[in-house]
C-alpha cells in the first residue's frame, strides 16, 4: 500500500501550468514539521515536494498561497530525468486529495459575492461622473 497524508504549511505559491494536452497541473512544496525537538530544543521540518493533477490542481492554484496550512493525502511516486546528460530521480507526492487546515480566517482569501440587501446605496454628485 502507498498513502502519504501530509499537514503543513506552503513554502511558496504553488505553480499551476497546463500539459500540452491541456491537463491542469500543479506543483507545491509543503513544510512538515517533524515529531521530535531537534539539539536546539526547536523542530526541524522535512520538505516535501507535491503535485497535484486535474481539478485538485485547480483547486490547489486558486485556493491556497504561500504560508498557508494544507492537508495533502497522496501516494508517494518517483521518477527519473536526464538533464544535460545527467540522470536524476525525483519524488514527490502525487495528491489525490487536498483540504485546508486550521482556523476559517486562515483560509479566508477567496471573497464571496455580496447579496443585493448588503449594497448601500451611494449619493453621486452629477459633475463627477464620467460621461
Amino acid at each position: 500500500m502507498n498513502k502519504v497524508i501530509l499537514i503543513g504549511r506552503l513554502t511558496r505559491d504553488p505553480e499551476a501550468k497546463t500539459t500540452q494536452q491541456g491537463t491542469p497541473v500543479t506543483r507545491f512544496t509543503v513544510a512538515v514539521n517533524r515529531k521530535f525537538k531537534n539539539a536546539d530544543g526547536g523542530y526541524d521540518a522535512d520538505f516535501i515536494n507535491c503535485v497535484a493533477w486535474r481539478g485538485t490542481a485547480e483547486f490547489v492554484s486558486k485556493y491556497f498561497t504561500k504560508g498557508k496550512q494544507i492537508a495533502v493525502v497522496g501516494s508517494i511516486q518517483t521518477r527519473s530525468y536526464e538533464v544535460e546528460g545527467q540522470k536524476r530521480t525525483a519524488t514527490e507526492v502525487n495528491a489525490d486529495e487536498v483540504e485546508f487546515v486550521g482556523a476559517k480566517a486562515d483560509t479566508s482569501e477567496v471573497k464571496q459575492q455580496p447579496t443585493l440587501d448588503e449594497f448601500q446605496p451611494v449619493q453621486l454628485d452629477e459633475s463627477e461622473l464620467p460621461f
